[in-house]
């Protein structure tokens, strides 16, 4: 492509579509789990409980943490980013609706791990390629667009279920979500386009070797990373706590639906904020939009541990869980792509994506032991400090400005698009 061309290049949009139309896809499978599990098999399920869909849920994630250093690696030993892009992508387009077929809990754990082995392989790769597809100036941009894009497939997979469901049972539905999932493959073999980027280095590093020469300011975001995580809970948890605190009031059924509209406003809320934290991302520094984004979720830990039943400031609490999200998530990957040298960005992104599942097994762990063993404003209390802690971590180690070379040996050719 020509020199100084726009950032809303064909691999921008490719990779925010592919990733909005496969998580439509795997939210659909993953909004009908909880019911095909516990559903009693005359009635089509598979007669289990929440203790089951938990262990396949924890393996799966660990699995999927797993592979993506794996695959990051690759991705930089190759040069060679879509191959795995497009495998991790066909995995979970392929293996997540053949859920709808099986009839016990062996091979639905079988299946989920396998597809989401596959999505670990696919994120770090990637990652590299948007990161290779722009100039620096626009990273912020580019990762907020997709950030963007990604969470409005979060939205419209549930709601794709919520207009199905009552149509096709649960089955059918699942086998629907073949479709934006093949989609997504479509868009990766046809849309996205290798990117040619040459480097300083002479000869592919081996894998301990290729993490040993991640830049000591990479490890600084990993540090900072990994103290946010181990606090950091999944969301499922905030929900959790709206529905303990409005029940009493509201009764069961009424606070399970305020609840779930809690959580969509919170996806719509990062969806839409995203792309914008992702321009200011370009003007500002990443690391203090980063150290910003772990404070909003301190607040929001805060307001929920105050464990009041005004629907305001609960509604306030998801709102700014979202905005966590939208700050965190968009300037972590802009941030990472502006350390990186292109000789082991897949390895970087891996390496930071793997940090980050394991902090979320972690923290989601360690509160819920908290929540149960003691009070859920302890659990929310113990998140809100690692949050404070991770920002005056990453505002000191980030402290000196990031050279303009901060991508030592990365010579792009400029960015000349296959």
């Amino acid at each position: 492509m020509r020199k100084g061309r726009e950032w809303l290049n064909r691999n921008v949009l490719g990779t925010g579509l592919v990733s909005l139309l496969s998580d439509a896809s795997h939210e659909m499978v993953t909004a009908l789990l909880p019911i095909f599990i516990t559903l009693g098999t005359a009635l089509g399920g598979l007669g289990a409980n929440a203790a089951v869909l938990g262990m396949i849920e924890g393996l799966s994630d660990g699995l999927s943490s797993a592979t993506k250093p794996i695959s990051g690696y690759l991705s930089d030993k190759t040069k060679r980013r879509k191959p795995w892009m497009v495998f991790g992508y066909l995995a979970t387009a392929v293996l997540l609706p053949a859920i709808a077929f099986i009839h016990n809990v062996a091979e639905l754990a079988i299946l989920r791990m396998s597809a989401w082995a596959g999505r670990g392989m696919r994120g770090p790769p990637r990652d590299a390629l948007l990161s290779d597809s722009v100039e620096p100036k626009h990273y912020g941009k580019a990762f907020g667009l997709h950030r963007a894009m990604d969470s409005m497939g979060a939205i419209i997979g549930p709601v794709l279920v919520f207009l199905l469901l009552p149509v096709f049972g649960i089955r059918d539905t699942m086998l629907v979500a073949f479709i934006p999932g093949a989609l997504s493959v479509i868009v990766v073999i046809f849309l996205i386009k290798e990117v040619k980027v040459r480097s300083t280095a002479t000869k592919a590093l081996g894998f301990r070797t290729s993490i040993k020469s991640l830049p000591m300011k990479f490890r600084h975001l990993l540090a900072a990373q990994a103290v946010f995580g181990v606090g950091n809970f999944a969301n499922v948890l905030f929900v959790l706590a709206a529905l303990d605190i409005l029940t009493p009031s509201l009764g069961a059924v009424a606070a399970a639906s305020v609840a779930v509209g809690l959580y969509a406003l919170l996806n719509v809320t990062y969806a839409f904020v995203s792309f914008p934290v992702g321009v200011l991302a370009d003007r500002f520094p990443k690391s203090l939009l980063l150290g910003i984004g772990y404070l909003f979720n301190a607040l929001a830990c805060l307001i929920l541990s105050l464990w009041t039943e005004n629907t305001v400031l609960i509604g306030l609490a998801f709102v700014i869980v979202g905005l966590q999200l939208a700050f965190t998530d968009t300037t972590e990957g802009a941030l990472a792509a502006e350390i990186l040298p292109k000789s082991v960005s897949g390895t970087g992104f891996g390496a930071l994506q793997f940090i980050d599942g394991i902090g979320d097994l972690i923290s989601s762990t360690l509160v819920g032991i908290l929540w149960v063993v003691f009070s859920p404003m302890i659990g929310l209390l113990y998140s809100a400090i690692l949050s404070v802690i991770a920002f005056a971590l990453i505002m000191w180690l980030m402290r000196a400005p990031i050279s303009p070379k901060g991508q030592q040996d990365s010579l792009r050719t400029p960015l000349s698009i296959e």
